[in-house]
């Protein structure tokens, strides 16, 4: 169980269904800091708050607890550059700025310019600086990640 791909799968089904966390909470009858700490990764819903969540999302326990990735629109992070970037940047909202910016280090020029368009704002370059050396196995689980994702929510 990659209690990170549940943790970015949870934040998109409330995101998709135009919840906050606060709403979402209230909608539950628990805390925002339960979700966001869902949301995090850090913790997963016990079962009855499992049962509660397919049944607002009309999907199964397993579901959330396992996404499939339906068909494949991309396999590797690089073809992200082939997508419509209105749709790549919802989905990349879902991750943390470090995160889009670690897994930016092991990516083409061509991947960091289309991330730097998508982000004029963020200087990709000076977050890589602060953020320093990391473990190539860490990039490639950060990219799995958001392909994972990209192939959860995205329709062509």
């Amino acid at each position: 169980m990659n209690t990170q791909l549940i943790a970015k799968y949870l934040q998109s089904l409330r995101k998709e269904n135009n919840f906050t966390q606060e709403d979402l909470a209230k909608e539950l009858n628990i805390s925002r800091q339960a979700i966001s700490k869902w949301e995090t990764g850090n913790t997963i819903p016990d079962l009855e708050i499992l049962l509660k969540l397919s049944k607002l999302y009309d999907i199964t326990i397993n579901d959330i607890l396992e996404p499939k990735v339906p068909s494949v629109i991309i396999e590797d992070f690089e073809q992200i550059t082939e997508l419509p970037e209105r749709r790549i940047r919802k989905i990349l909202n879902n991750f943390d700025t470090n995160d889009i910016v670690k897994a930016s280090m092991g990516a083409s020029p061509k991947v960091n310019e289309f991330l730097a368009k998508l982000y004029p704002d963020i200087s990709l370059t000076k977050i890589q600086t602060e953020i320093g050396r990391i473990k190539i196995t860490d990039i490639e689980d950060i990219q799995n990640q958001i392909t994972t994702m990209i192939n959860l929510v995205i329709d062509v």
